[in-house]
């Protein structure tokens, strides 16, 4: 079954294209990862599915429900969440509280809302840092608390934004740990990276965009030894091992 299903997907700014006629699916319950060279459509892709822009032509279906033109707000009580490259916490609130927020967003009991923000807290590993201020925070727990945000709302679908840009190595295996934990608990991903080492090893499949178009789709080993992929975004054949794959 297909968590979300995307035709014709077209987004204009002006007289640029940004995205033509995308045509993908996002099977229920995988990892999909999104690459591409800059410029290419990615964010202008998740911010279309998360309604942040309108569509200027195609349909977008969650569950197998139409949900073209529909706001973030409405959206979010779907089940479909974004995280953000550049991370957006209320700094001036504590961990505790900024998960408080994304929570109410779905549940109206503050006992329940406090419960749950307190565990996913836990989950992420965030737990002793949770009347912290999120301003003190390093920037590697504020992904934490970014993606810990999210899962706050019970997304179904969770759109992933470099989240591990500008983390070190170690840092960089802990998030990828950190996301393999939240797929475990029936979280269907939808992640764009840079890193290559990150997505190859992290998506069933990836897809790649190039001048808003799709230019190839596969595993990730077939995604590594693609021509146009290699031409258009990798410049060379990525060194692919066994330890890379999902």
């Amino acid at each position: 079954m297909f968590a979300l299903e995307a035709e014709g997907v077209t987004k204009k700014f002006g007289g640029l294209t940004a995205l033509r006629a995308l045509n993908f699916s996002i099977n229920e319950g995988e990892i999909l990862g999104l690459i591409g060279p800059n410029g290419a459509g990615k964010t202008t892709l998740f911010n279309v599915i998360a309604g942040v822009f309108p569509l200027d032509s195609g349909k977008i279906r969650f569950g197998g429900e139409e949900i073209t033109g529909l706001k973030p707000f409405e959206l979010c009580h779907k089940g479909i969440v974004r995280t953000f490259q550049i991370v957006k916490p209320f700094l001036n609130l504590t961990l505790l509280d900024n998960l408080m927020v994304g929570a109410l967003s779905k549940e109206r009991d503050l006992r329940v809302a406090l419960r749950e923000s307190l565990e996913i807290l836990e989950f992420v590993g965030l737990a002793p840092k949770k009347d912290l201020l999120a301003a003190s925070l390093t920037l590697e727990d504020l992904k934490r608390l970014e993606m810990a945000r999210a899962l706050a709302t019970k997304p179904k679908l969770l759109l992933l934004d470099e989240v591990v840009a500008g983390l070190n190595p170690k840092e960089t295996e802990e998030t990828l740990a950190l996301i393999r934990k939240v797929h475990a608990e029936r979280v269907t991903i939808f992640i764009v990276e840079h890193v290559m080492k990150a997505i190859m090893s992290i998506s069933h499949r990836i897809m790649v965009l190039h001048h808003g178009e799709k230019i190839a789709e596969g595993t990730p080993r077939e995604i590594a030894q693609d021509r146009a992929v290699i031409e258009a975004y990798l410049g060379e054949s990525y060194n692919f091992s066994e330890a890379h794959l999902a």
